[in-house]
């Protein structure tokens, strides 16, 4: 397994807790759906490149290239680092990787 099949998997599983934890916490209903989706979609793109299909790392920069776009806008608009701060950081550190497995 290399480095973005890993962050594909650790990146998933985080948004997908981090959504179910906004549940909880807020009852944001915006954070359990968008949390789960992209959640569950970063891990199966992890899944699909475990397979070796090139598509699945593809999948995964797509998908984070839009949770930067979207954690830097709710950063924009809040102007709090917790959470759409942290996460921008995350997202773009995962991009990072992605871009350079």
């Amino acid at each position: 397994m290399n480095l973005a099949i890993a962050v594909s998997f650790l990146y998933g599983l985080l948004l997908l807790i981090g959504g179910i934890y906004g549940y909880l916490k807020a009852r944001s209903k915006p954070s359990l759906i968008s949390g789960v989706i992209s959640g569950l979609l970063l891990i199966i793109a992890g899944i699909i490149q475990l397979q070796n299909l090139s598509w699945g790392l593809i999948l995964a920069q797509v998908l984070t290239i839009v949770l930067v776009i979207v954690f830097a806008i709710r950063l924009i608009k809040t102007r709090k680092f917790m959470p759409a701060g942290l996460l921008l950081v995350l997202s773009v550190a995962s991009l990072v990787i992605l871009f350079n497995p």
